[in-house]
């Protein structure tokens, strides 16, 4: 396989994690509205977050890291992509990326079933980290490399 399809696969992993926690969110916050005499019969202009109090916050738990993956996140798709486009066929890339993944569904994992703030920060930063290390790859190799 191509080293840059390689590269994509971290970005595609996420991609697709984004999507369980779409789908997982949906399943969730139908089934607390539910519970909760909620429809959406007649509902006009409303938010997820108007549902804040008025269902189980663990059901909004879901929602609010699938929020979250769609914030940082998108500076690491940016990122890799940018990599990619500029031929990074380097480990250390692959290793930032696939770690970067790893903790964002491990955090994922942490807010939606405990939410334990003093597990998920740790997780939060520590992928916040990797993706630094990308950011600065990034940067260097714009700014410093040569390209011939």
């Amino acid at each position: 396989m191509p080293y840059m399809l390689t590269l994509l696969q971290p970005l595609a992993a996420l991609i697709a994690w984004s999507g369980v926690m779409l789908l997982w969110l949906y399943v969730t916050r139908f089934s607390a509205m539910k519970a909760k005499g909620i429809s959406l019969k007649g509902r006009v202009g409303s938010r997820g977050g108007d549902l804040e109090g008025a269902i189980d916050p663990k059901a909004q738990w879901k929602a609010h890291n699938y929020n979250h993956l769609m914030e940082q996140p998108t500076l690491f798709y940016a990122t890799i992509v940018a990599l990619v486009l500029m031929g990074d066929a380097s480990t250390i890339s692959m290793v930032l990326a696939w770690a970067y993944v790893g903790f964002r569904v491990a955090h994922s994992l942490e807010q939606s079933l405990t939410n334990r703030v003093a597990v998920r920060f740790p997780l939060f930063a520590m992928g916040s980290l990797c993706l630094l290390g990308l950011i600065g790859k990034l940067v260097f190799a714009v700014f410093f490399a040569s390209f011939e």
